[in-house]
């Protein structure tokens, strides 16, 4: 049984449809993302989902407790880490000695120990992220919605925060992710959904993204000399296609697994490789090729 199932959830603004009747299922251990430009209505779907804001229509069953992240950082300021975690421990309902206990554990995960008695307000604004993160699940909960929980945080306070959400997922809580990060998603997420409009456009594993959107794979040779008549033949029987400055493009999944054959003709020829890109398809490109825009559009 999922532990949480969105059935046709929409909300409308008078005559803006901001979500357009999207489904979904999270089941225990899943991180599912979700991947749109701002405006797609992400971060009002986990408002919707999170009770925060009532949907014009569908439904919402959490099978669970729910925690919310938020993408604004919510918390005390003047307080500690550690008073902020008791806090938001004690109004969850969780007893003082399991807010203790919990508490320890959150801010060791966290990597905030040595700051558990700092006041907020002198934390890095990626510190900041990672205590905004351990609020949100101090009290266990087996659904976690996280909106773009890694927004302008540096590289070491994003791992702590991956390493986090990973440690989440294989205690078998289930997490909803926002993100504006491809990286992310790819590293995290085993089934995505890319919005845009309010809909969905797309819905799957990251393979199943970019083998449904048929991209092709490309490999670009840019040659150190003019290639010879018979290099040039030998190149077009394995479907180069040349362009200015001695450089040769193939296409295809077939152009990949043929290269070795291919710089092989070239050094045959007595001819030299400048540089060489080989592209595969990527989430970047899915959603570029599904929405026709960059991810902050």
């Amino acid at each position: 049984m999922p532990l949480l199932d969105v059935s046709k959830l929409t909300k409308q603004y008078g005559d803006r449809e901001a979500v357009r009747s999207i489904s979904f299922s999270l089941q225990p251990g899943e991180v599912f993302g979700l991947l749109g430009p701002n405006g797609a209505g992400k971060t009002t779907t986990i408002g919707m989902i999170a009770g925060i804001l009532k949907p014009s229509g569908g439904t919402v069953k959490p099978a669970g407790k729910l925690g919310l992240v938020p993408q604004a950082i919510a918390l005390y300021p003047t307080l500690t880490a550690e008073e902020n975690l008791h806090f938001f421990g004690r109004i969850q309902g969780l007893s003082s000695a399991r807010v203790k206990s919990r508490t320890k554990l959150l801010l060791e995960l966290s990597g905030l120990s040595a700051r558990a008695n700092d006041q907020v307000y002198q934390f890095s604004g990626g510190m900041k992220r990672r205590l905004n993160l351990v609020c949100g699940v101090i009290h266990e909960p087996d659904i976690v919605l996280l909106d773009e929980p890694t927004v302008g945080v540096d590289p070491q306070s994003r791992e702590h925060i991956y390493e986090a959400v990973c440690r989440f997922a294989e205690e078998g809580t289930a997490l909803l992710l926002t993100t504006h990060y491809m990286e992310e998603a790819e590293r995290l997420c085993g089934r995505l959904a890319i919005m845009d409009d309010g809909q969905f456009v797309a819905e799957g594993t990251v393979d199943e993204l970019v083998k449904r959107a048929a991209l092709e794979h490309t490999v670009e040779l840019d040659l150190l000399h003019p290639a010879s008549a018979e290099l040039q033949k030998n190149l077009e029987s394995y479907g180069a296609r040349s362009i200015p400055d001695k450089k040769y493009v193939f296409t295809g999944e077939s152009s990949t697994q043929a290269l070795p054959a291919i710089l092989a003709v070239v050094v045959a020829d007595g001819n030299d490789v400048h540089e060489l890109n080989v592209h595969r398809p990527d989430l970047g490109d899915v959603f570029l090729h599904l929405t026709g825009k960059a991810l902050r559009d």
